[in-house]
């Protein structure tokens, strides 16, 4: 009897295991589908070639920037879009679902600077990527009640954010932050909600390059 009754024991022990680890698993998904508020440093990787700064925001030398991927698809309001067509302008492209607490924290900031720097005539283009959301019905009322006037791509599934090549600064939870120059090349990253003055550090110095 005590024979048989090990072999169960070991089973259980091993089942408690596996279960662990699947929550441990299901914690970590989490946590990058909608990151925290606050600042702290990226656990991203670029290849080396680029510095976070303590508001967590990565910025890459003109020299080092990576060119950015084609983005384009259907947007929310039932438009097409090809961020391609932009290159000219500084791009702000930002990854938000419309169910992510710190998405809805930033989606202010993201309306008074894009409005902002278009009235000053600035060549700034917003580009909203809008993700995880299972229908369009609720990234518009988003938008509404945030008062976004830019467009977002409707992108349920995330397949945007995997076109982006590995080892460059990339959309790695959401909300992500992704600005790009003049080039079209990634110079500036961050993985976590920003307020106004975080923004703007991010494009301001774009607008001065030559």
């Amino acid at each position: 009897m005590s024979l048989s009754r090990a072999p169960r024991r070991r089973r259980s022990t091993s089942g408690r295991a596996i279960l662990l680890t699947a929550v441990t698993v299901v914690g970590a998904l989490t946590l990058t589908a909608c990151g925290d508020s606050g600042g702290g440093k990226s656990a991203g990787s670029a290849g080396g070639n680029y510095v976070v700064g303590p508001s967590g925001i990565s910025t890459v030398a003109k020299a080092d920037r990576t060119e950015a991927p084609k983005l384009d698809g259907e947007t929310v309001d039932g438009k097409t879009l090809d961020t391609t067509t932009l290159k000219g302008k500084i791009v702000v492209l930002n990854v938000w679902g419309s169910w992510c607490p710190p998405c809805r924290a930033e989606a202010p900031h993201f309306a008074k600077v894009s409005k902002e720097l278009a009235d000053a005539g600035k060549d700034v283009a917003f580009v909203g990527i809008n993700t995880r959301d299972n229908s369009k019905q609720n990234a518009a009322g988003f938008e509404e009640t945030f008062g976004i006037s830019y467009p977002s791509l409707y992108d349920p599934d995330g397949k945007l954010m995997l076109r982006f090549p590995k080892g460059t600064l990339n959309a790695q939870s959401i909300p992500s932050t992704i600005v790009l120059d003049r080039e079209g090349k990634i110079a500036a990253r961050t993985l976590v909600a920003v307020n106004e003055e975080q923004l703007r550090s991010m494009i301001d110095p774009l607008l001065a390059e030559k």
